[in-house]
């Protein structure tokens, strides 16, 4: 049987945060992470996870399963500005300035799809939630970078919901990496390009993760 632990990530520090901050991370190992409605027995593939010692935990956020591994980006934010609060506009705020960093470097157009996705055509490359508490709303996203598509199958089932843009379609099918986009650049590089993006809509920003990085 799964044991599901509490979130213990590096962004977790922003939830006590009381102003507008954001941390790009990348994890030092690979980890499946449940979103707040989810359970390990209906998301993740346990016999797998559990032969591949995968650790699995919870976080606060809404969104599905997810699996995060060192070939992937994460980006979180802690937004205290009630005028910019509302998930709608967090959500295309974010991805315009996500997607404005990516294609400084790369000739592909990416858009926002589904409800906060950001996708090639019809092949998803970043999905993102939040939370909401007092006076604050906590904002998390997961940027594939270079991470094969037959992990998330291999160790997620099918979500119990999906954007109307996926139409039924399997983990492999549906996702991609940045990297198969033809990006040429490295992880670091984007890491640098989306601090300079989002500095300018969050004012305060820390970069924490230089002992999570790994080469990819």
């Amino acid at each position: 049987m799964i044991t599901v632990s509490e979130y213990n990530l590096p962004d977790l520090q922003l939830m006590n945060e009381s102003a507008n901050k954001f941390l790009l991370w990348i994890p030092d190992k690979s980890y499946i992470v449940l979103g707040a409605s989810n359970n390990a027995k209906d998301a993740i593939v346990e016999d797998t996870a559990l032969s591949d010692n995968i650790t699995v935990i919870k976080r606060r956020t809404g969104g599905q399963t997810v699996v995060l591994t060192p070939k992937n980006l994460i980006i979180s934010a802690v937004i205290t500005d009630e005028s910019v609060m509302k998930p709608k506009d967090v959500f295309n705020r974010f991805n315009d300035h996500i997607i404005g960093a990516i294609e400084k470097n790369h000739s592909v157009n990416f858009s926002t799809k589904g409800i906060s996705d950001i996708a090639m055509g019809e092949k998803k490359i970043m999905g993102s939630s939040m939370y909401r508490g007092k006076g604050k709303l906590f904002y998390h996203a997961v940027l594939n970078f270079d991470e094969p598509s037959t992990t998330f199958q291999k160790y997620l089932k099918h979500p119990s919901n999906e954007p109307d843009y996926r139409k039924g379609r399997m983990h492999h099918e549906f996702v991609t990496s940045l990297t198969e986009t033809g990006y040429a650049e490295s992880i670091y590089h984007l890491k640098e390009e989306i601090a300079k993006s989002l500095s300018t809509i969050l004012s305060n920003h820390e970069d924490a993760d230089k002992t999570l990085e790994k080469a990819v």
